[in-house]
């Protein structure tokens, strides 16, 4: 379909909450854009904190909230109903042509207007397992989209009718895909990147100073980490590196994200879905901690393509101690072809164009 012949057509993307369901949602919004379409953001007020670089010619803020209990749930009941109601004007007026949800619970407002006033809908679940607002919806959209081939908790009809798109990533570490991986050269300079993650980050900031700490000093002296750490944790984080003799950067956010990915030797982290799409894309070798609480144990599914592919180690919170990390931490970073080698197998899960896979399914579904 030519940028043409859908220069008039509107694409609304509903996201918010985090960046695992923003961050996807941008780099479909800027595919989108790029073909034509006019591109409106559906979100709440946490949603707005990812979008400042949203290439939406407009943003809704509707009306969402999530509860738990009698009084919870019909306080969240009464909000989205409130949502609908102002994604219904807001459609209308806009003439919409396709509504497109990330899940959470901010994307249902828009989600539930478009099909109650039968306008195409997909869904895009970015984790191996569907999530609630998604599951609740996956059965009454024209099309589901999944990141991985697996998609727990989805009904069989849904999972049967799932396209895999894979996890649209940031149009900059999408450009990683072409770069070689450079291992660390004998005695030389070891990148190692920490990311923490919008939650649980606690255990992260305070496990792998710790565990770096324990490394042989012949090892430590090669060191640079760049680590993302809760503001109230970096100051102790600095402390054990600067005792330890590792070199060493411990900030809250890092903004040039694909920057550091570049240069990276090893990344230690969680297994949200944009961080695994991410790491395989840029060909990253990986020791990754699924968040215990998360949802149906999502992270550690999330994690499963790249730790079959060869790419990545796990291991699980419970077990995570600066002892069992510096155990596992020590042979990996000895060992450059190793490395090398999980770069190659990280490589191998990577979707890189999922962003274009993804539009391809809302241009067929806003013509069908």
């Amino acid at each position: 379909m030519s940028s043409k012949a859908v220069s008039s057509k509107v694409c609304v993307v509903a996201a918010g909450g985090t960046g695992g369901h923003m961050f996807p949602a941008e780099a479909l919004a800027r595919e989108m854009a790029a073909r034509g379409w006019r591109v409106v953001l559906a979100t709440d007020t946490r949603g707005e904190r990812y979008a400042q670089a949203f290439p939406a010619e407009e943003r809704l803020a509707l009306d969402a909230a999530t509860g738990s209990g009698p009084v919870g749930l019909l306080k969240a009941a009464v909000a989205i109903l409130k949502g609908v109601t102002q994604a219904r004007r807001a459609f209308r007026r806009l003439d919409a042509g396709v509504v497109v949800g990330f899940g959470g619970y901010p994307s249902a407002p828009a989600l539930v207007a478009a099909l109650v006033d039968g306008l195409p809908t997909v869904i895009h679940e970015q984790n191996a397992v569907l999530g609630r607002t998604n599951r609740m919806l996956a059965p009454r959209v024209k099309a589901v989209a999944s990141s991985f081939p697996t998609l727990g908790r989805a009904a069989p009809a849904v999972a049967a009718r799932a396209q895999v798109v894979g996890s649209p990533v940031r149009a900059e570490i999408a450009g990683l895909m072409d770069r070689a991986y450079v291992p660390p050269a004998p005695n030389g300079r070891i990148e190692v990147l920490v990311t923490g993650g919008s939650q649980g980050a606690r255990l992260l900031s305070e496990a792998v100073p710790a565990a770096l700490a324990q490394l042989p000093p012949d090892l430590r002296a090669r060191l640079k980490v760049r680590q993302q750490s809760r503001p109230d944790a970096m100051e102790a984080a600095r402390q054990t590196y600067l005792e330890a003799g590792i070199e060493a950067e411990v900030a809250p956010f890092f903004r040039d994200m694909a920057g550091l990915l570049s240069v990276a030797h090893l990344v230690i982290g969680r297994a949200g879905a944009s961080t695994c799409s991410e790491l395989a894309v840029a060909a990253l070798p990986s020791v990754l901690v699924p968040l215990k609480i998360a949802t149906d144990d999502h992270q550690t599914l999330n994690a499963r393509a790249l730790v079959e592919a060869g790419a990545a180690v796990v291991i699980a919170e419970d077990d995570l101690t600066p002892a069992h990390l510096a155990e596992t931490l020590a042979p990996l970073l000895s060992d450059p072809a190793r490395l090398a080698a999980m770069s190659v197998a990280a490589r191998s899960a990577a979707i890189p164009d999922a962003a274009r896979r993804l539009a391809d399914l809302v241009e067929a579904t806003a013509g069908a």
